[in-house]
């Protein structure tokens, strides 16, 4: 449970709503509005409420006319993490962007953003076994930490399952055919304010989650540089570090949580928060 709160860390107080076309998009720190006064042809600030400006009507104007503030919010290193990926700018998946954005950019406007992350394991005789990665102790979010043994923002323009399987083969040399045969499992939700983000920083973040069982005979291997190594782990030594430690990557631990779950190690006649945490998965807003 503390996991999960800790993704749903946010509270609204000083933060005001991000509108496009009178409808709510996301949140923007107090601090972050009064900078964004500054480009009044694409932003209309007050007191209460952040809006795009209402001559910007259709998804290029939009995408378009904030690249110039942003541009200079990261020369002057206030918009930090600049990863040169587009994002699609929605309040639901299943509905049309209302614009794009860089990556870097969404928390700052408290944009929904979503993702995809896969639970590699291994049947053995023993048990479920689980693939856990270790991020490169050089990347600049979160160095160093556990994490599942795929995972990655999901871009516009890509399907999920088309980003699932770039991501596979990037990260850890799985390859297409085997990435294909991942199972969609479960959605989960939370909304979660950046504790390392001073000048604010709100993930209201949807992850869509996978399973892979992959062959024992098979072992993902670091490709690109985002992953140190991979480790084959007994299921129950993870569930210890979920529930003992802060090991994993913040959001990583609910994936988790929500494979022990579906697998039934963590059962109602055995945990006591069961329906709490079950409910908690799924509290972002």
């Amino acid at each position: 449970m503390n996991h999960i709160n800790i993704c749903n860390n946010f509270a609204s107080a000083g933060y005001r709503p991000f509108l496009i076309d009178g409808t709510r998009f996301g949140w923007v720190r107090d601090s972050f509005a009064e900078r964004l006064k500054e480009w009044p042809d694409y932003f209309l600030v007050d007191k209460s409420v952040v809006s795009l400006h209402p001559r910007l009507k259709d998804f290029d104007s939009r995408s378009e006319a904030v690249k110039e503030p942003l541009r200079e919010l990261t020369k002057e290193n206030y918009i930090e993490a600049w990863r040169d990926e587009m994002y699609p700018v929605t309040a639901d998946w299943h509905t049309q962007p209302s614009m794009q954005i860089e990556r870097a950019a969404c928390p700052y406007f408290g944009i929904r953003a979503y993702g995809v992350h896969m639970n590699g394991f291994v049947r053995k005789p023993d048990g479920i076994y689980m693939w856990v990665a270790r991020r490169d102790p050089t990347k600049k979010t979160y160095p160093g930490l556990l994490d599942n043994m795929v995972a990655g923002g999901q871009p516009i323009g890509l399907s999920l399952l088309e980003n699932l399987a770039k991501e596979s083969e990037e990260e850890a040399g799985i390859p297409p055919g085997l990435a294909h045969q991942a199972t969609p499992v479960s959605l989960i939700s939370y909304t979660h304010l950046m504790p390392d983000r001073p000048k604010g920083g709100v993930k209201p973040d949807q992850m869509f989650c996978y399973d892979l069982e992959v062959p024992e005979d098979f072992e993902p291997i670091p490709v690109d540089g985002e992953v140190e190594s991979f480790q084959l782990m007994p299921i129950r030594d993870v569930a210890k570090i979920v529930r003992d430690t802060f090991d994993f990557k913040f959001n990583c631990n609910l994936v988790i949580i929500d494979f022990l779950i579906r697998h039934g190690i963590i059962s109602p006649d055995n945990e006591s928060d069961y329906a709490a945490l079950v409910h908690g998965l799924r509290s972002g807003k």
